[in-house]
């Protein structure tokens, strides 16, 4: 039922949407109250849970609300879910976790709009006994994060690196292979953290010739995107085409998710240089038709049902009294402290296994069926 509601809406939204990030490290607590974990919070079947979440920018913030809103519904939670406002959304973001610590919500799961500017929030939500789970995005600078819920975001940017060379070589099996490089939006935490993932594989081919970085720019903060805005991503790709590739192929340019590969993309063919190799990821619905015709090499399929899933459940074993099964990860270091967290596994999306890796979403598969 839920894999239907999901794919009900996901039908309905409009391609071009954006997505957003997270990576700067500003805004230290205001008094940090390193108490750590949730060991003294009580919470019972019936109470509040509050989740604030970013703007609706992209498809999975959309899908993200009416998966929690199910969620908690089934697990016998009541529901604040709030999303910020597009034009204001920190101050928006800020005020709304207030508010939930003021309704006495006994959790308060967060999609950060900008994870460094959340201190003196989740300080206030601890004080007030609430459990604080970061969720798909880590919250920075503060120890008082007890949870973080999150697919994993450094393999996101390893399987989109592997993802590029594979695709390259698939294309023209003898290098050298021209190449661009684009990563998320500087107030996304996670952006920082799928590039380094994808540099993780890129760099060692960088380093030894089989890529050329043509525009030399090879660091986040030559290549991010600010807000992870569409327009933003093919003004860039537009304006190293114009001084890098005159007389240059392009062969294939990272790209950290599918709103921006489709921009990348548009810029290219505007340009004559058509079919560069491009990864994706979040599986939106406007890129799964430029997969399967060959023109977008790859997405990464992270569902957001099984995500807010993931995270309801932790708040339901905290309810049952059970220790919730966590990792410790160094790419979740948020700066105070390696926040405990679950991850989920992220699945690269070809042409090739498009079909196989959507099934059980039935709006996602219906599309990779037509081609």
């Amino acid at each position: 039922m839920r894999k239907k509601l999901i794919a009900g809406i996901g039908l309905a939204l409009v391609a071009g949407l954006a997505l957003s990030g997270c990576s700067a490290r500003g805004n230290s607590d205001a008094g940090s109250d390193s108490s750590g974990g949730a060991s003294n919070v009580q919470i019972k079947k019936g109470d509040l849970i509050g989740v604030a979440l970013p703007a609706k920018t992209s498809q999975n913030w959309v899908l993200a609300g009416a998966a929690f809103e199910k969620s908690i519904e089934d697990a016998g939670f009541k529901a604040d879910i709030q999303y910020a406002n597009a034009g204001n959304p920190v101050p928006d973001q800020q005020g709304q976790i207030q508010s939930m610590v003021t309704k006495g919500a006994k959790a308060i799961i967060i999609g950060a709009a900008d994870g460094s500017q959340l201190g003196t929030q989740v300080q206030a939500a601890k004080k007030s006994g609430a459990v604080v789970i970061a969720w798909d995005r880590n919250i920075l600078n503060t120890d008082n994060v007890d949870y973080y819920v999150a697919f994993n975001n450094f393999k996101v940017g390893q399987l989109q690196g592997q993802a590029l060379l594979d695709g390259l070589k698939a294309k023209k099996p003898n290098g050298p292979y021209n190449i661009e490089l684009f990563s998320g939006s500087p107030d996304d935490a996670n952006a920082k953290v799928f590039f380094n993932g994808a540099m993780d594989v890129l760099q060692p081919k960088i380093d030894d010739g089989t890529l050329k970085v043509v525009s030399g720019q090879t660091s986040f903060s030559q290549t991010n995107t600010q807000g992870w805005l569409a327009q933003n991503a093919q003004s860039r790709m537009t304006d190293i085409l114009t001084k890098s590739y005159t007389n240059t192929e392009l062969d294939g340019v990272l790209s950290p998710n599918d709103t921006l590969a489709r921009a990348i993309l548009t810029a290219t063919a505007a340009a004559g240089k058509p079919n560069p190799v491009v990864t994706g990821q979040d599986s939106e619905t406007a890129s799964i038709p430029l997969i399967m015709q060959g023109k977008q090499y790859s997405t990464i399929y992270k569902n957001t049902t099984e995500e807010a899933q993931a995270a309801i459940d932790l708040v339901s074993d905290l309810a049952d009294g059970k220790t919730p099964k966590t990792t410790e990860d160094k790419n979740n270091d948020n700066g105070k402290k390696i926040v405990p967290a679950v991850e989920l596994t992220p699945i690269l999306v070809t042409k090739e296994n498009a079909v196989e890796a959507y099934k059980g979403n039935d709006t996602l598969e219906e599309l990779a069926k037509k081609g």
